[in-house]
């Protein structure tokens, strides 16, 4: 022990603050059950969209395609990110997190907020989709649990800079500079703030439009609501990416080859990427073509510089490390030679080729104002987004896991053998799935449509290019392959909080 609120942790010597450490298990607990429920949603909306099955009808489609992307795109990854924030300020810093308190009313008020979102969702008062788009309604109860959400989450963000000001004023980071991991959280954190006061800033009229109190003017909704819908995005770009650095230290011994390089591709995050929203509203007419055109032609790639910029210095310091460690023969010995047994380095490297190169490359093209007007309502845009959200966000948090479990949770990973192979399985079906999505797009499949054979019975018929079908089968495939993933990591991680053995 390290002090009566502290213990130290025998594999690494940090001293964990356990009043954030119970705040950090709770959170991650929350987020994987979110999780299951998300995949469990995901099966439903695949098996639907895939039409060798087409599983569903097609009310049960929208509400389940509503509750997957609330349960996944915002609940899980959000949940993940506050537990991160608090081992972010807390663990790494040496620190007691500054006001526990406050971290359980935030944690309630996420947990309300959820509930209300899924008992609405499934009780079919919430049929509107993750946009929920005036003048589609919802019950006040859904925007109610939208807003507990974000106001909860809010108060995490705002209590993970209490604590790196605590940890600052008594000096249990004596080393200058906080980590980049860390200060990669806080950009995250920063980003988070605006994206939730804008979530706030349009769920609160929606609730009260929802009650019949006030009107609400559907472009205005459109515009406000995609800089929490899209920046919340941007949130998982940036954890995401300072995951990418603690995993590669934790993994192979990675140091950034230039620290004042990495922390200012994090500040051209929060100062330009969420300007990126508005890819959404190319073709609203509320917006000046002036004003599209600046957006998504110039200040987007500030944003897209801090990509490049990252996308350099996390595989070269890997390379680096790596090559310290002797494999210095040809030019890639050092890549043949990684602990690819290692599910934390193997679902990181796979993060960061799947969001880069599937996710990154597509989002700038796809963003863009000449591409996006013919890509945008097609599944080509439901591809990248599952590049970047499900198969970089999503994959390098569950690689982060194998380590949390016996750091804070003090538990040996159960299933270790099983554990290697998840990541692979995941992320080929990542690959697969997104692939075939953005293929498909290609030849006009739409976003979000039942049926896209038949489309319900439209009278006008139409036939699709049969390249299509095969590109839907690699889609359907994926799509299997990544629920068997996602369904090992939770087993994996279930099995190791209940099961596990027990570390001192």
């Amino acid at each position: 022990m390290a002090g009566q609120d502290f213990r130290t942790c025998p594999t690494t010597g940090l001293k964990v603050h356990l009043p954030a450490e119970n705040l950090i298990k709770a959170n991650a607990v929350a987020a994987v059950l979110l999780l299951l429920i998300g995949g469990i949603a995901a099966a439903g909306v695949a098996l639907t969209r895939w039409p060798a099955i087409h599983l569903l009808p097609a009310d049960w489609f929208y509400r389940i395609l509503t509750l997957h992307g609330l349960a996944m795109l915002i609940a899980w990854i959000i949940f993940f990110e506050i537990a991160a924030l608090y081992m972010g300020a807390s663990v790494l810093l040496n620190s007691r997190l500054a006001a526990p308190k406050v971290g359980w009313l935030a944690f309630l008020l996420m947990v309300v907020g959820v509930l209300l979102i899924a008992v609405m969702v499934l009780w079919g008062q919430a049929d509107v989709m993750f946009t929920s788009y005036p003048p589609l309604k919802a019950n006040p109860l859904y925007y109610l649990g939208v807003i507990l959400f974000a106001v909860g989450a809010l108060i995490g963000c705002l209590l993970f800079f209490a604590t790196l000001y605590k940890a600052r004023k008594e000096g249990t980071y004596p080393h200058g500079s906080f980590p980049l991991v860390t200060f990669g959280l806080a950009c995250a954190a920063m980003i988070a703030i605006s994206t939730l006061i804008h979530g706030a800033a349009i769920y609160i009229p929606a609730f009260l439009w929802s009650l019949g109190f006030m009107g609400m003017d559907p472009a205005a909704y459109r515009l406000v609501w995609w800089a929490l819908g899209h920046s919340s995005q941007q949130i998982n770009v940036a954890a995401m990416i300072s995951v990418w650095y603690l995993m590669g230290t934790l993994t192979v011994g990675m140091k950034p080859i230039n620290q004042k390089l990495c922390r200012t591709a994090f500040v051209l995050y929060v100062l330009f990427i969420n300007v990126a929203s508005e890819h959404h509203l190319l073709v609203d007419p509320a917006i000046s073509n002036a004003h599209k055109i600046w957006n998504t032609g110039y200040v987007m790639h500030l944003a897209v510089l801090a990509s490049m910029i990252h996308a350099l210095a996390v595989p070269a310091g890997i390379e680096v490390a790596l090559r310290k460690k002797g494999y210095t023969s040809g030019l890639f010995e050092w890549l043949k030679k990684a602990p690819w047994s290692n599910p934390g380095f193997s679902a990181t490297a796979l993060s960061i080729f799947i969001f880069g190169f599937m996710g990154g490359i597509t989002g700038v093209t796809f963003g863009s104002e000449q591409v996006n007007i013919t890509a945008h309502n097609t599944w080509r845009i439901t591809g990248h987004f599952h590049s970047t959200v499900v198969g970089g966000t999503t994959l390098a948090f569950m690689g982060a896991t194998y380590y949390i479990l016996p750091l804070i949770f003090r538990r040996e990973v159960l299933g270790m053998g099983w554990a290697k192979l998840q990541p692979w399985f995941y992320g080929i079906g990542m690959i697969l799935m997104a692939g075939g999505m953005m293929l498909a797009g290609a030849y006009g499949i739409p976003r979000r449509h039942w049926d896209i054979v038949n489309f319900g019975g439209s009278p006008f018929a139409f036939t699709w290019d049969p390249t299509v079908y095969m590109w839907l089968s690699v889609f359907g495939i994926g799509a299997l392959l990544a629920v068997v993933g996602g369904a090992i990591y939770i087993l994996v991680t279930v099995g190791t909080v209940f099961f596990g053995r027990k570390l001192e």
